[in-house]
């Protein structure tokens, strides 16, 4: 039996020398991942269980473990054939026979999904029950008598109870303003808004709210949002002007309160950063009004060009150009073409990534030398990319929250240090996760590459202490069952190219450099 055992693992070593996955003499039972595919990355003892175990003679390997090692690695190595073939197939235009091999490897979802529905919105108020009738006849009456309270609570139940009542959530919120309660209309609208977040109705209505209390800002990010993220709505172009065009008022406005020099409140965080070159100091409410006036681009331009000075960074022409192939790619298909793109690869073996406001994107190359393909790593690129692309950084920005619950991420000194893990809201994180998976799937690539790469990190959190990307995100087993979710509900396809074969020579390339670097650390070390 040894030898059939040495054989598969010199063949697997064969098959997996490219992606720099060595085969160990002993691996462990290794648990389903990625869709039912099975993970080539081999399960390393706990230091704990090695400790304190008496020296004792090598014994042979008992058969039946030889044989479930080896057929293991015999399943790996065949998926790995079929998905390198299906990739090379689907390149020759053979897309049927492509995905009958993906299709092959790539088992259901491994917890199916009731995808619920919620209930279509109605617009017309003959639609409601006929106790839906009375509350908007109520309404419609004291609206006509101008009595607050008999406005007021008949509209709150109907959205309460009727929440698909589209005409419902409107009223709601012009009565609110009416009565002088302005804050609970934008509430009222955004609520609205993430139950039917595609309605164009209520999300003019929000940006008329925010615009109302002079909150151009918000205004502007809600339309680019909108634009954004339903592409396919006719009015998503009327939407991209009202994005700009508050966005002038909000800089109209803040010119104003400089040259009145009538800002007074203090302001910390990245625009600090970006000025002052300190994290340490508070800046001024005329200095961050002057760096917000200079826009995204600016901040993310002047804050990229110190992360590059002050990380390592991975300096293999190979892997940079790889790497901005996919981010050009991706960011092509976002719809905001007045960012400057940019893809960095800082020297770490850490899996994480972040982006700035403006669209520069920085991973690490643990985030190469961890994923299985090409789609894997465009997942990754995706949702950091939407990130900038829907102003989520620029928000926290002009909040002044950059920095104010910042984790960590690189444990190298000076003032990037714990610059880049942001704390978004779950709101921002799934808008991330939603386009992130639409943009790979409108590039070609397998729709599941980021829900396989959190498969991947979840496996990696039950180990001990999760990756550092995870640390800053909402939990990783509800953000897997919600993009499979996305991709069910919107029929992207998961039976395409998964890039298997390039990705793995790119990341056989990282990993020496990695061990390279390791290798040189050391050395320093022992001096």
């Amino acid at each position: 039996m040894k030898p059939a055992w040495n054989r598969l693992a010199i063949a697997l070593n064969a098959v997996l020398l490219v992606s720099g996955t060595p085969v160990l003499a002993s691996i462990s039972p290794t648990p389903l991942g990625k869709g039912g595919k099975v993970s080539s990355t081999p399960t390393q003892p706990n230091p704990s269980q090695t400790e304190n175990i008496p020296d004792r003679q090598p014994t042979e390997t008992p058969t039946f473990e030889l044989e479930a090692s080896s057929s293991r690695l015999a399943t790996i190595i065949e998926q790995r054939r079929k998905l390198i073939e299906a990739d090379r197939l689907h390149q020759a235009g053979q897309h049927a026979a492509a995905e009958k091999l993906y299709r092959e490897v790539k088992q259901p979802f491994t917890t199916p999904i009731e995808v619920k529905q919620r209930p279509e919105p109605i617009i017309d108020a003959t639609q409601l029950s006929p106790a839906g009738k009375v509350y908007w006849r109520e309404a419609a009456a004291g609206i006509a008598q101008n009595l607050q309270t008999k406005t007021l609570v008949p509209l709150r139940l109907l959205v309460e109870q009727y929440p698909q009542f589209i005409l419902g959530h409107l009223q709601l919120a012009t009565a609110l303003n009416k009565h002088g309660h302005p804050e609970e209309a934008i509430d009222v609208l955004e609520r609205a808004t993430s139950l039917y977040p595609n309605q164009p109705d209520l999300v003019k209505a929000k940006i008329e709210a925010f615009v109302a209390q002079k909150k151009w800002m918000e205004a502007s990010l809600a339309a680019r949002r909108f634009a954004i993220l339903n592409p396919n709505q006719p009015s998503a172009a009327e939407f991209t002007l009202l994005a700009d065009r508050h966005l002038e008022q909000y800089k109209r406005h803040m010119r104003r309160e400089l040259r009145g020099n009538a800002i007074a409140n203090v302001i910390t965080g990245v625009a600090g950063y970006a000025l002052t070159g300190s994290l340490l100091g508070p800046l001024s409410a005329v200095q961050t009004s002057t760096m917000l006036l200079r826009g995204e681009s600016s901040i993310g331009k002047s804050i990229a060009k110190d992360a590059r000075e002050q990380l390592p960074m991975v300096e293999d022409q190979m892997v940079i150009d790889y790497v901005n192939e996919l981010g050009q790619k991706l960011a092509k298909a976002t719809g905001r073409n007045d960012f400057q793109y940019e893809f960095h690869v800082v020297l770490d073996d850490n899996l994480n990534a972040f982006a700035l406001p403006g669209g520069k994107v920085f991973i690490n190359a643990g985030a190469i030398s961890k994923t299985e393909s090409e789609a894997e790593l465009a997942g990754l690129l995706a949702h950091e990319l939407s990130h900038a692309v829907l102003s989520h950084g620029f928000q926290l920005v002009t909040e002044g929250n950059l920095l104010a619950n910042v984790t960590q991420y690189i444990p190298y000194g000076g003032t990037v240090t714990n610059l880049f893990a942001m704390r978004y809201s779950r709101d921002m994180e799934r808008e991330a996760d939603a386009l992130g998976t639409r943009l790979i799937a409108a590039n070609g690539y397998a729709a599941d590459g980021l829900r396989d790469l959190l498969v991947t990190l979840k496996e990696q959190e039950k180990g001990g202490e999760p990756p550092a990307w995870l640390s800053s995100h909402p939990p990783t087993g509800d953000r897997i069952r919600y993009v499979e979710e996305l991709i069910q509900r919107n029929g992207y396809n998961r039976y395409t190219y998964e890039g298997v074969a390039r990705h793995a020579e790119i990341k056989a390339r990282v990993k020496k450099i990695l061990i390279h670097k390791e290798l040189i650390t050391k050395k320093k070390h022992h001096r």
